[in-house]
């Protein structure tokens, strides 16, 4: 796939990193690592890829991982008949790739929802290095860890029977994350449409947008197409049947 030129990297650690999921294997030095580790040892490029662009492709061969540095993307799995189910929506700092580690090819599309840019680490290396730094592998360890744990929430997001409920999480769990990330926790940009946020919760377009609607109607959200605000936090958080944890 052609892609446009990386980036130059820069061994300086910016905004971006702050609270990128590799912050700790990629800028702090394991222990007895040579005086020439810098940050971004683990990072062979930065990607950029333009809306819509695949990041990778279900059946692809596994390579790398990769940490959002800005953007926004989804994840989808194809079944044979052609329907497709999405499967995460993910943003700067998170990472995408881990899928592809056990069987060696990624189970999964990465697409683009906007323009984005991603560090790419390589497999190969992140493993030569983990066996060489033990405190490497131990913090990798972590964050498949921490992985799991996210994919547990999303597993009790999706059980939630009444539609107005699972969209209320799963705005919820958006906001939260930009908030972790500096942004407004109150006055979302929605980067996917409410087909994908459908696909994403198993609901219908028109299910998504009735509940969107009555979620307007009772004064929690302040809904303008894609831009949504929070109006009653609480009542949002209720609705979610969230106790805040």
């Amino acid at each position: 796939m052609d892609r446009p030129p990386a980036a130059a990297l820069s061994t300086a650690p910016s905004a971006a990193c702050a609270h990128c999921a590799l912050r700790d294997l990629c800028l702090t030095p394991p222990s007895g690592a040579p005086p020439s580790w810098q940050p971004d040892t683990l990072v062979a490029t930065r990607l950029p890829l333009r809306r819509g662009e695949a990041l990778f492709q279900q059946g692809g061969r596994f390579e790398s991982l990769y940490a959002v540095r800005s953007g926004f993307f989804k994840t989808r799995v194809s079944s044979p008949d052609g329907r497709d189910q999405i499967t995460g929506f993910q943003m700067s700092g998170e990472l995408l790739g881990l899928d592809g580690i056990g069987d060696g090819v990624h189970a999964c599309d990465a697409l683009a929802l906007e323009d984005s840019q991603v560090c790419v680490v390589p497999y190969p290396t992140l493993e030569r290095l983990a066996q060489q730094f033990p405190d490497l592998q131990t913090e990798f360890h972590r964050i498949l860890s921490r992985e799991i744990v996210r994919h547990h929430a999303v597993m009790l997001l999706l059980s939630n029977v009444h539609a107005d409920r699972r969209l209320a999480a799963f705005l919820l769990n958006l906001a939260r994350r930009l908030g972790n990330r500096g942004y407004s926790a109150a006055s979302l940009v929605l980067r996917m449409t409410r087909e994908e946020i459908g696909t994403y919760l198993g609901l219908k377009l028109e299910t998504v947008s009735r509940s969107f609607s009555r979620l307007h109607e009772r004064g929690v959200l302040d809904v303008r197409q894609r831009q949504v605000r929070i109006i009653d936090p609480s009542g949002l958080q209720e609705l979610a049947g969230d106790n805040g944890g």
